[in-house]
């Protein structure tokens, strides 16, 4: 992870692989992964399928995170968090993060993003703000539930789960939006 990597300055934790039918690492987000909600033209707020493995021994459940840290408010934005995920479950169909969480294992449940709403938002960089990255997180933790409460925020998770991470799973994607 390099030194402007928002996980760079977290302990150290086994990598593990991540990969999505929606999202390319390293390649722009899709349309869908847009949001409907900040107006984006195409934008839909589908959350990207996500399919995992490899995870380190030990592994008793999952949380999920998307993140951009060059979103202008000096603390980036939380675009989702999914927290208790099963350590059965290695995988997300597209659409989990809907408002009722549809697509979400029995267990596991969204916290509310930064626009407060409990579920996925899609990418909104602003006008000619120029391009963002959105590292999308598997975590794998040694807890079988993190204890944090539904209405936590997605710092709160971070700060909880910190002392549990065996391992993560990292996929960066970007998006623009032109001036």
């Amino acid at each position: 992870m390099s030194a402007n990597d928002p996980f760079a300055r977290l302990p150290e934790a086994a990598s593990f692989t991540v990969t999505s039918t929606t999202v390319t690492d390293g390649a722009a987000l899709p349309p869908e992964q847009f949001s409907g909600i900040f107006g984006v033209p195409g934008g839909k707020d589908v959350s990207p399928q996500l399919s995992w493995s490899g995870a380190p021994e030990g592994t008793k459940s999952y949380a999920v995170t998307v993140y951009d840290p060059d979103a202008p408010t000096g603390s980036g934005f939380w675009h989702w968090a999914v927290a208790d995920i099963p350590a059965t479950v290695t995988e997300l169909p597209e659409g989990a993060g809907d408002d009722t969480g549809s697509g979400l294992p029995a267990g596991a449940f969204q916290l509310p993003n930064d626009a407060r709403a409990a579920r996925f938002v899609g990418a909104a960089p602003p006008a000619g703000h120029g391009s963002h990255r959105y590292f999308i997180v598997v975590h794998a933790l040694g807890v079988e539930s993190t204890g944090v409460a539904a209405d936590a925020t997605p710092a709160v998770l971070g700060f909880t789960m910190a002392g549990h991470v065996l391992g993560r799973a990292v996929l960066t994607a970007t998006a623009e939006t032109p001036a």
